[in-house]
């Protein structure tokens, strides 16, 4: 069994009995000087095509949960579709910095049809942000978690992780990917996850990252377990009306519809998934 599931099934026993969900240690980080900026960000014209997925995304109270500031040096993991690059290249292009944070091509699991994806990715990144929020390319920048420079080493405030760690987990890049991550970030830096949340009570077998959620307890542990500490937990991406146990995984409800139009609206009248927010610090 790979690395990073036998230490969540086996290692740590989670297998046979699920953890209740660790409290919060201290409150959530002030955001000061965030509600105005957030706001523009969020009315900006330019979002009229993302503006739909705000009502299940939340991305102003997400950023004032984290703690991010328009100010800070924020990486973004695995950009993907780069809707939350979209907002973040508003947000923080003018007085902060922006970093798209892409998978380290050299992973076993990757193709190479996906490892030249991923460098392509990277290359093309602030350009793609620099085109939609106008602001010159030079005010973005973007790298792959492979031979990262030295000089980019302890600099980062926050590093966003938005419903992706199921996949690190099926990829058994999890914990390669969170120590580059850790040694990104300044000694107070925090990583901000949003997850897909199965139930405390799931079996492993489906809360192991290949239906699309895990369980909250075992994020915990995994971040625990690769230095970092829980700071604050949110619920703002709660949505009770998600079961999560669907048999075709989380990819049943929108946006993605994997069962296509069979029960359609029964799932756009549940939304989007049930999810964590969760936010740890680097731990010394």
């Amino acid at each position: 069994m790979r690395r990073t599931l036998l230490l969540l099934a086996t290692g740590l026993g989670l297998l046979a009995t699920p953890l209740a969900a660790a409290p919060a240690k201290t409150a959530a980080p002030a955001c000061t000087g965030c509600a105005a900026p957030l706001q523009r960000a969020a009315a900006d014209p330019r979002r009229k095509d993302d503006r739909a997925r705000d009502a299940w995304r939340h991305p102003v109270e997400n950023l004032t949960f984290f703690g991010v500031t328009p100010t800070m040096k924020v990486g973004e993991y695995a950009p993907g579709g780069e809707w939350y690059s979209r907002f973040l290249g508003l947000y923080l292009g003018q007085q902060g910095k922006l970093v798209g944070l892409f998978f380290d091509p050299t992973a076993p699991a990757f193709s190479d049809k996906m490892r030249a994806g991923i460098e392509a990715g990277a290359a093309k990144y602030p350009q793609d942000v620099a085109t939609f929020t106008g602001l010159p390319a030079t005010n973005f920048s973007a790298m792959t978690l492979k031979d990262v420079p030295a000089s980019e080493l302890g600099t980062f405030d926050r590093i966003l992780l938005p419903r992706m760690l199921h996949n690190m987990l099926q990829w058994n890049n999890a914990d390669s990917e969170l120590k580059t991550m850790r040694e990104l970030l300044k000694p107070d830096g925090m990583i901000g996850i949003e997850q897909h949340r199965a139930k405390a009570g799931a079996p492993f077998s489906y809360a192991d990252g290949s239906h699309g959620y895990l369980r909250q307890a075992d994020v915990i542990r995994l971040m625990e377990l690769n230095g970092f500490e829980l700071v604050a937990t949110s619920e703002v991406n709660a949505n009770p009306k998600d079961s999560a146990n669907w048999p075709d995984g989380v990819w049943t409800l929108p946006p993605t519809y994997a069962l296509k139009d069979k029960d359609r609206a029964k799932y756009q009248a549940i939304g989007e998934s049930d999810r964590m927010t969760l936010l740890f610090r680097k731990r010394p």
